[in-house]
């Protein structure tokens, strides 16, 4: 299920010039929940009871951001070439061994126009590595922070001494501005949200942190 829950002081905002668009997808994302009855090929919604019900059977969260120690961003976490299983698992054992069961967890809207298909295989074996260690991913479609101008490719180093000195925006401002890349956005996030739906590994997804006035 898609569950807006606030664990680590979660913001879901939307900003100005695409909120009407966002909050289409944001009902379209409720009804998503796994486990609920199908009529043809739309979803049910979940009616209160039920919803209540799954919430009060979950275990209480706690965890953090999450960015593989090697990747100084999000596009560096995912993309093919610096994605890195090994340290993921290595890392998220840590995260267990303290008594972590969940991570924030930033997608970018790039890796998907790139590449959908490498770019959900890969999310898969990424939840796959969470649920063996008993961790429950919270993925951010969106990240209003930092750095306007994402590009994908090879990333910049670390700036010593500076906060996120390479964290990318999702989207980025060309995107923002340019109205004929709205149906792209919401295609990114149909996809991930019925994709992520589907697989009980999933629990916890928001749309995005920040906020672009």
């Amino acid at each position: 299920m898609f569950e807006f829950r606030q664990t680590f002081a979660l913001e879901i905002w939307m900003g100005r010039g695409i909120i009407r668009l966002w909050m289409g997808i944001l009902l379209f994302v409720g009804l998503c929940a796994p486990g609920h009855s199908q009529t043809g090929s739309h979803a049910q919604r979940w009616i209160e009871e039920k919803a209540k019900h799954w919430y009060v059977q979950q275990p209480w969260l706690v965890g953090s951001n999450y960015l593989p120690a090697n990747a100084i961003n999000e596009l560096e976490m995912w993309q093919p070439d610096t994605f890195d299983p090994v340290r993921i698992d290595k890392e998220l054992a840590w995260a267990q061994s303290i008594g972590l069961n969940t991570m924030r967890v930033f997608l970018h809207d790039l890796l998907w126009k790139q590449d959908p298909r490498g770019f959900t295989k890969r999310i898969d074996t990424f939840l796959a590595i969470a649920e063996k260690h008993h961790i429950h991913p919270l993925l951010v479609l969106f990240d209003s922070c930092w750095d306007p101008n994402p590009k994908l490719g090879v990333q910049r180093k670390p700036t010593p001494g500076i906060h996120n000195s390479g964290w990318v925006q999702s989207p980025g401002a060309v995107a923002l501005e340019d109205r004929a890349q709205l149906a792209r956005l919401e295609a990114y996030v149909r996809r991930q949200a019925a994709t992520l739906a589907e697989t009980p590994r999933n629990k916890l997804s928001a749309m995005e942190n920040g906020s672009n006035p």
